[in-house]
């Protein structure tokens, strides 16, 4: 039963440092904090986030591969209604062939999570234990509000679709990820496009 509600909704997007200012626009009205994940978990005011982005969206996006290495992760706390709650945001990649393996740079993306499960912690004659559950019943308006920005962001992108070089032809990629008309925009003119003659097919 502890499994039950495990995993987490989750949402797979790319959109300009711009677009992005406006979704943190959502987290500003829950005075929401970031915090960097590192030892300190330093905290980053929505200035230093949308910087981070930024630096993490121009890495990817500009016609000469940078020499930093970017990321952007944050743990994100705000209270809505009494509820204290979170969402975690971090990017990933993805993985694409280039002629006989796969590529050896991948392409970015943010992944917005919140855990599906709410920790109840119990007591029975055999000691204490806890179960995970629902936590659309124990937050709603958490999840209310995951939905608010996930709808927000969807608003704006559409499912990314792109052609890799595969071992002798095109391949169409269909990651589970979107992306807004501007970021693709700004991704066909990109360094890895050019380095590994991909294809955006969704124009």
């Amino acid at each position: 039963d502890r499994l039950k509600h495990s995993g987490f909704y989750k949402l797979k997007f790319f959109i300009t440092p711009e677009e992005f200012k406006s979704v943190l626009k959502l987290f500003e009205q829950k005075q929401a904090q970031f915090n960097c994940t590192n030892y300190a978990r330093t905290k980053h005011d929505q200035n230093q986030v949308y910087e981070a982005y930024k630096t993490f969206y121009q890495y990817f996006t500009i016609q000469e591969k940078p020499d930093y290495h970017p990321f952007f992760v944050y743990s994100i706390s705000f209270t809505t209604g009494n509820e204290s709650s979170g969402f975690f945001v971090r990017n990933e990649s993805i993985r694409f062939p280039y002629l006989r393996q796969w590529a050896e740079d991948e392409l970015p993306y943010l992944m917005l999570s919140l855990p599906k499960g709410f920790q109840i912690d119990l007591e029975d004659e055999k000691g204490k234990y806890y179960i995970y559950e629902n936590i659309r019943e124990h937050q709603p308006l958490t999840y209310t509000f995951f939905e608010e920005v996930a709808n927000d962001i969807k608003k704006i992108t559409k499912p990314l679709r792109f052609s890799a070089h595969a071992v002798d032809a095109l391949q169409e990629q269909k990651p589970s990820v979107r992306i807004s008309k501007n970021a693709m925009n700004d991704m066909i003119n990109s360094w890895i496009f050019k380095k590994y003659k991909l294809v955006m097919n969704n124009k």
